[in-house]
């Protein structure tokens, strides 16, 4: 079983970067130093332009929390339009409500809004603490993939709950393992998590993606 590995870009140089490292699947942001918020039209219709690698679209109007007023929310549901407009090939977003839980209401109403387009809910469930269970939520609203460390700061401290929310899943949803992945770590965090797919950031450097692309080429995901 191959393992897909999706790069974390920010501008056209990165996206072009990861391509040539043999990434595949971009998931395309703006600001990753805080996190990603939702890129430009214009950026997203540039990558679209010369990658031929789907490319999922960040939805987040902001850093910090996940928490969002109703005017954030419809600039959520805005974005997503844009983004299917454009061709992306999915979305990425996370809602919580003020207790730090999956608010499922407004999880749900965001992916409708999607109309088919894959789902990813990113780290936001880093921040739930019944992450195996919320995976029984997550499911049930459609979403196709989970990116998660775990809960812990890294995807290689968070192997045991990655394995957990695996098993979790089945094949409902796709765990994707994202936070502090390298080529030193990751056929460890797949050979131990079950993991399909990992997540690396890609800043303009192609041997970074093309080191954890040749990582994980041999690797062989546990169940």
């Amino acid at each position: 079983m191959s393992v897909i590995v999706e790069a974390a870009v920010e501008s056209l140089d990165d996206a072009l970067a990861a391509v040539a490292g043999g990434a595949d699947r971009l998931e395309l942001c703006a600001n990753l130093d805080d996190g990603g918020t939702t890129p430009s039209a214009a950026l997203i219709t540039a990558v679209r332009e010369k990658v031929e690698l789907p490319v999922l679209v960040m939805i987040r109007p902001r850093g910090g929390d996940f928490m969002y007023s109703d005017a954030e929310l419809s600039r959520m549901y805005e974005d997503i339009a844009m983004a299917r407009v454009l061709g992306a090939s999915g979305v990425v977003f996370g809602v919580l409500d003020t207790f730090e839980r999956l608010d499922l209401e407004r999880t749900a109403a965001l992916v409708e809004a999607a109309e088919g387009l894959p789902v990813t809910f990113h780290r936001a469930i880093d921040r739930v603490a019944r992450r195996v269970v919320a995976i029984d939520a997550l499911a049930a609203l459609g979403v196709a993939r989970v990116l998660t460390s775990g809960g812990a700061s890294t995807a290689s401290e968070g192997t045991d709950e990655l394995r957990a929310m695996v098993h979790r899943a089945d094949e409902r949803l796709v765990i994707v393992a994202g936070g502090g992945v390298r080529a030193n770590n990751a056929r460890e965090i797949v050979e131990k998590t079950g993991v399909t797919e990992v997540h690396a950031r890609c800043s303009g450097d192609s041997a970074r993606i093309r080191g954890i692309v040749d990582a994980v080429a041999t690797a062989t995901p546990s169940r």
